[in-house]
């Protein structure tokens, strides 16, 4: 019999599953209709969709305009985001006591996330973790982006951690199809952004997780598959 222990690293996915970014984006979309005359979206609509990016979001404030119209908006999304980030954004319940918990437990613990870096970097001194996140790889860090398993490679080889030894977390299927192409345990963060249509069982995480303070029990985490006992 084995007693329950938390992993020796973990990586998170940002919007969705640490930070609830979604009033920020709310303001970012209010602005851009504003100017040119329109009703402002309301937060439910939009939010089930921020885990899915900038294009998405802004298919969902501008559901008239065609794909090339709303691309040719995306700088000026990105631009109005960075100028208020983290003005609206919290975390979500309990995330600070998890992370509290796996730090207190030796945890190295990093972000990779679907953000462009140099927005994600702006979070960390806003949240006093520029020493405790080990890792940050962005959207646009390497040449491929999840579902690609490359981004999460790239993060557990930065803090020296076999790829089995981590632990990923995510909202989205994306983030568990990365998850699973790297050969890396996952675990689905149920408190996250989410379709109505999304059904997280058929993604295949390791493990399911209501709420974030429930990760501050090691015995909910999962573990490297033992190897098989030699005859």
């Amino acid at each position: 019999m084995t007693t329950a222990c938390f992993p020796r690293a973990v990586l998170f996915d940002l919007d969705g599953t640490l930070l609830d970014s979604a009033p920020d984006f709310v303001a970012t979309c209010n602005g851009m209709l504003a100017e040119r005359g329109r009703a402002p979206i309301d937060p439910a609509q939009l939010r089930p969709v921020v885990s899915k990016g900038s294009r998405a979001m802004l298919t969902c404030a501008f559901p008239d305009l065609d794909a090339a119209a709303r691309d040719a908006l995306i700088p000026e999304f990105l631009q109005r985001y960075e100028a208020l980030i983290g003005q609206h954004a919290v975390l979500f319940d309990g995330v600070a006591g998890m992370l509290c918990a796996l730090d207190a437990a030796g945890t190295v613990w990093g972000i990779v996330t679907n953000k462009p870096e140099y927005l994600a970097r702006l979070i960390l001194p806003q949240q006093g973790w520029q020493q405790r996140c080990a890792v940050l790889v962005g959207g646009d860090t390497l040449a491929e982006r999840k579902p690609h398993p490359l981004p999460l490679l790239h993060a557990a080889q930065a803090i020296g951690v076999a790829a089995e030894d981590c632990v990923y977390v995510g909202d989205d299927e994306r983030d568990i199809i990365a998850a699973r192409a790297a050969a890396m345990p996952s675990v689905a963060a149920l408190w996250g952004y989410r379709l109505h249509s999304d059904d997280p069982l058929a993604w295949q995480a390791d493990v399911l997780v209501e709420n974030a303070e429930l990760l501050q029990l090691a015995s909910l985490w999962p573990t490297r598959p033992a190897a098989p006992a030699q005859p």
